[in-house]
């Protein structure tokens, strides 16, 4: 079981950092949240909003065969998925994008998943849509290329660190295990103070910095390792990524690692494995990272605007039109999309372009 690995491993060497453990629960790859289970749908651990309605999948592929026009319509081009899922937003998006001349014949898909379950699952998904798709471990595995990368609650699955102000100097947060007396094989996991941070304290966002004591701030290094492959990527070919998450438009103070299982919460140190683990993405620091190396970053865009922007109530009206017993789940599902109090404020996109690339639909110039 990963908890007696997890264990086992901070007996030995000591405490460990939350990306490490995030990583170990996560993405073990017998035990791993993600290996062991499909966990996304209504009577799961979670929802997504390709999961809530077509008319979300359908748009992101007219944004991708938009950004196939916007190159120049390459004789051969990549659609690239991060983390997707059961494969329902790829299939929608490709359902819309094949009515644009050409595009079909010019696109490769390729999926970067992790999760041998869920891979089985986009499997079975995508299998009538009649595409032909491939599955890579990670984007450094695609070909060169003219390519539209997107990403829907991806990035919020990548493993985070904390760090705490403690008397003026920031230190590590760490996982430890709780004191305990005699056998101490079902020891509970613990946030402990580790040591300072050093030079990694540039990690965290500049105006945060000086904090009071108390304050806890999340680094998210894999977001700068996800923005440096897309650099080194769109350095030699045109390529577009968008990324559709949860969290703030500016960076902020708090901690928001948390652990959901079955639709609840539940601590975010107990049974490792047994539940989704995620932090908000900080999309300032996302948006900086991506124009520190060298690409144009629009956003972020919350999804309620982007979405009507593009024409969602203009899809749904015919939707209803073809489809009149389902105008009432059709509005729910607009709602659930765009309220306020939904998905519309606290999800929001970022796009990151290489440099001639018009801006995207949907967002202002960058």
């Amino acid at each position: 079981m990963i908890a007696d690995t997890l264990r086992d491993r901070i007996r030995s060497g000591g405490p460990i950092s939350i990306a490490a453990f995030m990583t170990e629960a996560l993405f073990d790859p017998r035990h791993g949240f993600y290996a062991t289970k499909d966990p996304i749908g209504a009577v799961a651990d979670f929802i997504t909003a390709p999961e809530i309605s077509q008319m979300f999948g359908e748009l992101i592929g007219l944004v991708a065969a938009q950004t196939w026009l916007d190159m120049g319509r390459p004789a051969a081009f990549k659609l690239i998925e991060m983390g997707p899922g059961r494969g329902t937003m790829m299939s929608d998006a490709l359902r819309a994008a094949r009515t644009v001349p050409g595009f079909m014949d010019a696109t490769e898909i390729m999926l970067i998943e992790a999760s041998a379950a869920l891979k089985a699952v986009q499997a079975q998904t995508l299998g009538p849509s009649g595409a032909q798709i491939r599955w890579i471990d990670r984007l450094d595995a695609a070909a060169p290329g003219p390519c539209f990368i997107v990403g829907n609650e991806f990035l919020d699955c990548l493993p985070v660190r904390q760090a705490l102000r403690h008397k003026g100097e920031w230190h590590e947060r760490l996982v430890g295990l709780a004191p305990t007396y005699g056998n101490d094989s079902e020891s509970d996991f613990v946030f402990v103070l580790g040591p300072p941070l050093g030079q990694d304290t540039d990690l965290i966002p500049e105006r945060l910095r000086d904090a009071e004591d108390g304050a806890l701030v999340e680094l998210r290094p894999g977001d700068r390792q996800v923005v440096d492959q897309l650099a080194e990527r769109f350095a030699n070919q045109p390529g577009r990524a968008l990324f559709i998450d949860y969290g703030p438009a500016t960076s902020e103070i708090g901690d928001t690692l948390q652990a959901i299982r079955a639709h609840k919460k539940q601590p975010p140190l107990q049974d490792p494995g047994t539940a989704d683990l995620t932090a908000r993405v900080d999309f300032e620091s996302l948006m900086q990272a991506g124009r520190t190396a060298g690409l144009t970053a629009h956003g972020p865009q919350t999804q309620g605007q982007w979405l009507r922007d593009l024409g969602l109530e203009a899809r749904a009206a015919v939707l209803s039109q073809s489809q009149p017993g389902k105008r009432s789940e059709i509005a729910r599902q607009i709602w659930r999309l765009t309220d306020t109090e939904q998905m519309g404020e606290l999800f929001k996109l970022v796009c990151l372009d290489s440099a001639e690339l018009p801006p995207p639909p949907g967002f202002s110039a960058g």
